[in-house]
């Protein structure tokens, strides 16, 4: 249960931070203005509180595996909001980035 639980958290954690860094992207490379980019000034505060629900007490940990979870998030989130076509390489890096953070979270520990 710890593990769902710690995986809904890394997927709320990265829509907070791609998405708040996605709104500031459309306020200013995109024109679309301060609106835009306060609310993801907001999205982006709200991940880093997110980050702190993990049931893991290790800082160090939790940022190193949400790396993984990040990259792969970023190109999923491109293929949704963007269009964006990811192609095998950019697969086969996520899913070496997932791997890692299965690792770093998941495996056994003494």
């Amino acid at each position: 249960m710890l593990v769902l639980r710690s995986i809904g958290l890394f997927v709320l954690a990265a829509l907070a931070e791609i998405g708040g860094a996605w709104l500031v992207w459309q306020g200013v490379r995109e024109h679309r203005g301060w609106i835009w980019i306060g609310a993801g000034a907001i999205a982006l505060g709200l991940y880093g509180f997110v980050a702190t629900l993990q049931p893991d007490a290790n800082f160090g940990r939790i940022l190193a595996a949400y790396g993984g979870v990040f990259v792969a998030g970023s190109l999923a989130w491109g293929v949704v909001a963007d269009g964006y076509r990811p192609d095998r390489f950019d697969v086969i890096g996520a899913l070496i980035c997932l791997a890692g953070v299965a690792v770093i979270m998941y495996a056994p520990r003494g």
